[in-house]
């Protein structure tokens, strides 16, 4: 374990990519940042980075909902459609059901390209069916990559509740801890520091394939605190 983890960490840290390079300015600021489904996870996520002064568009399904939703966060958080929400987004977050990532994949394409996208989508077979079962076999980053090609993506938020998410962030003490994975180590760097001002600790586990170690029905797929996770996922 230790030596494949050494392995994933060089494979994230060197990997070639064929993307542009991220700006600095987006590598030190605070990004704008879009929400694709701003439900209990991603509506909690903008509440917690419009707090910490991040300028944030939600989006989902029924406009009325988030325009609701935008007006009771404040901090001048604004609602629009999901497509609005992806080029309003230097990073796009996406939390959707698992088996609306292929259309929102296809509905976004232009305006999600080379940007950093979080996706804490969770694939679940009742739910999901043949997607949930490729998935959990291949493993999440494997497999999300064929459903939004062309973006900068890590795998975040997908295995703490709800409801710590909403009630555990900022804690005092250990702070609960969110694994993440990625290929490209400058959408890593500002995935972390995104974890960081929502109120919770980043586990860096390594390159986009490491992501099946905190998949669905995984051990890590709990929520934990960092060092909780580390000694889980032997990091």
């Amino acid at each position: 374990m230790e030596s494949r983890n050494r392995i994933t960490r060089r494979t994230l840290l060197g990997a070639a990519v064929s993307l542009p390079a991220i700006s600095p300015a987006l590598a030190q600021a605070k990004p704008k940042i879009g929400v694709i489904g701003a439900g209990r996870i991603g509506g909690t996520l903008a509440r917690h980075w419009a707090n910490a002064g991040y300028r944030v568009m939600i989006s989902a399904r029924s406009l009325d909902e988030v325009q609701k939703l935008a007006a009771e966060i404040g901090h001048g958080v604004t609602a629009g459609t999901p497509q609005q929400a992806a080029a309003f987004g230097d990073v796009v977050l996406v939390s959707v059901p698992f088996g609306a990532l292929p259309q929102v994949g296809k509905d976004n394409a232009a305006q999600l390209k080379g940007k950093i996208v979080l996706d804490t989508c969770n694939p679940y077979l009742g739910r999901d069916g043949e997607m949930a079962k490729e998935a959990l076999e291949k493993g999440t980053g494997v497999v999300v990559p064929t459903y939004l090609p062309g973006v900068r993506l890590v795998r975040a938020f997908n295995q703490v509740s709800a409801a710590a998410l909403a009630s555990e962030a900022h804690r005092s003490g250990e702070k609960v801890g969110v694994p993440l994975a990625a290929d490209d180590k400058q959408a890593m760097e500002v995935a972390q520091r995104l974890v960081r001002d929502a109120g919770f600790d980043p586990v860096v586990v390594g390159g986009l394939s490491t992501a099946k170690s905190f998949d669905q029905g995984a051990p890590a797929y709990k929520t934990l605190t960092a060092r909780e996770l580390r000694a889980i996922l032997k990091l």
